[in-house]
């Protein structure tokens, strides 16, 4: 009997995806964990991985579809099953060598698999980094997928077959895509003049899809200051080629990092989300900071995990590597997941002022300038002078429904006072 493969659950609210390439050809022998498919998401390009040992029967979609979690993409052969002839698709690529004797295929029980596990890049780097033997784990993805978070459960909990229930990762609950109200109808552009009608989708579509989401459903108020970094700019100057030999940079938004990690300890319903349903507001007990990265396909929003617990050159080295990814789309989707505040920081492109999104469910963003020359009046020794300093215009937006502007003023005076004494900065890491 043939088997079926459908797109397996790519991660927390996202519902389809567009296939950028299919790597097999009707007839093909493929084994358990050979890339099959590359499906962009609306966060990231994944690599698909076969759940099957067998022989490609047909393929049901080709590159530029748009494929839905749960569609038949594929079916293989079962084990050991002389292939019939398949039907011609227009999917379907050219006759690839088969196997007489296809291998079996492996188990999916943890501790017994033979040959690779159904994992992502980035879920076997995950896994390489802590430690962990992925035949090991139990999957909890579609097909036998073994997920990033299903390593995190692995790794804290010690071994698999002992790992407590509450430990181990449960599916997630499919989040309903938010639709829009209608828009009225657009008038016929090409009577004035030529037009190009480019697809809407993929990173572009889900930032419409979130933005419209975050600002229909979240009052927003914004709280803005200046900050002034020439003293941090003379420290970051003096350590920078030392953090670039270890692979980082050192950026503002690295120092911002852990000045926003010290304030939302100081402030823990900033890093909270409101449930509605519930009628709660979750504080988070860990600060998982979003970092916006501007690609050649639009804004994500990159995760760096655990930043309170991260020294100065540990982010600066993490965020120059998950920037690298983004920007080559070579990231895995648990990394753009489980953020609790984020940052986005609009003077690397020479921005100055602006006010940010919230990142829903999050409750607040920081949005940070490009630090400009600027006449300031500064108290020295001799009083009061005006002298040439680097200020950074800074603004931090806030759900109205959890917080007041006295939280944001009192947020945005200690993020200030951090970035503005290298020393403060320094005492904010222990």
């Amino acid at each position: 009997m043939a088997k079926e493969f459908k797109l397996p659950d790519l991660g927390e609210g996202i519902h389809e995806g567009e296939v950028l390439a299919v790597r097999v050809a009707v007839g093909q022998a493929v084994k358990e964990g050979d890339i099959i498919l590359e499906v962009e998401t609306d966060k990231a390009a994944v690599e698909i991985p076969s759940p099957y040992t067998g022989t490609v029967l047909e393929i049901r979609a080709k590159a530029g579809d748009t494929v839905k979690v749960g569609q038949v993409l594929m079916t293989f052969s079962a084990p050991g099953e002389i292939p019939a002839a398949a039907p011609e698709t227009a999917a379907a690529g050219p006759m690839a060598p088969t196997v007489s004797q296809p291998a079996a295929v492996a188990s999916l029980t943890p501790g017994s698999r033979q040959g690779p596990v159904p994992a992502s890049p980035a879920t076997r780097r995950l896994a390489r980094e802590l430690g962990v033997d992925l035949a090991q784990v139990p999957p909890s993805g579609a097909a036998g997928l073994v997920t990033g978070e299903d390593v995190r459960a692995f790794a804290a909990a010690g071994k698999a077959m002992q790992a407590p229930a509450a430990a181990r990762p449960q599916p997630a609950t499919e989040v309903p895509a938010f639709t829009p109200a209608p828009a009225p109808e657009l008038p016929d552009f090409a009577k004035w003049g030529p037009v190009e009608r480019v697809p809407f989708r993929s990173i572009r579509r889900a930032t419409a899809r979130q933005m419209s989401l975050a600002w229909s459903q979240i009052p927003h108020v914004n709280s803005q200051d200046y900050v002034d970094v020439t003293r941090l700019e003379v420290f970051r100057r003096k350590h920078q080629k030392e953090i670039e030999a270890l692979g980082g940079r050192l950026t503002f938004t690295v120092f911002a990092l852990k000045a926003v990690a010290a304030a939302l300890k100081a402030h823990p319903r900033i890093n909270a989300s409101l449930d509605t349903a519930s009628g709660e507001i979750i504080l988070k007990k860990y600060h998982h900071i979003g970092v916006a990265v501007n690609t050649g396909d639009g804004l994500v929003v990159p995760v760096v995990r655990d930043v309170d617990n991260k020294s100065i050159k540990e982010l600066a080295v993490e965020l120059n590597a998950l920037v690298q990814r983004a920007h080559s789309r070579k990231i895995g989707l648990e990394e753009f997941q489980g953020g609790t505040f984020t940052i986005t920081n609009a003077g690397a492109l020479g921005g100055w002022t602006f006010s940010p999104i919230i990142n829903h469910p999050q409750v607040a963003i920081l949005g940070m300038g490009q630090g400009r020359l600027r006449p300031a009046v500064v108290r020295g020794e001799k009083g009061l002078t005006i002298a040439a300093r680097l200020i950074m215009p800074v603004v931090l937006c806030i759900d109205h429904r959890v917080l007041d502007g006295a939280d944001a003023v009192s947020f945005l005076k200690m993020f200030k006072e951090i970035m503005e004494d290298p020393d403060e900065l320094l005492m904010s890491l222990v």
